[in-house]
């Protein structure tokens, strides 16, 4: 728990109460202290949201171990399949609003660079 400090008018001395801590950025519907149906809404909408992208980058990020596994094990034919894979994967997330086109665009290079440089 965190005590807040609350100044009050009647007898002048701070008052702590406490209120439940929230542990991490994905608001639950309980921890929320908006009273405004919109805010609530907001809220809501957002971990919709975060929990999309956060969906959408794990894949990726898995698209990219691939291939790089693939440069580890000197499979050059893994390793362009999997890239061409990546790549789309990227570019999907980028084109939904995940990735900014420059982040994408520097990380398709280097994996393109890691694949072009095996022999």
């Amino acid at each position: 728990y965190a005590c807040v400090s609350i100044k009050t008018s009647v007898s002048g001395f701070n008052e702590t109460r406490p209120y439940k801590k929230i542990k991490s950025k994905y608001f639950e519907m309980e921890d929320v202290m908006a009273n405004i149906k919109s805010a609530k809404k907001r809220i809501l909408v957002n971990k919709t949201k975060a929990d999309r992208n956060k969906s959408i980058k794990s894949g990726v990020k898995t698209a990219i171990k691939k291939v790089y596994a693939a440069i580890d094990a000197k499979d050059k034919a893994a390793a362009q399949s999997a890239l061409l894979a990546a790549t789309s994967a990227i570019d999907k997330a980028t084109k939904k609003g995940v990735y900014h086109k420059n982040t994408s665009a520097r990380k398709v290079s280097r994996m393109t660079l890691a694949v072009n440089k095996m022999a």
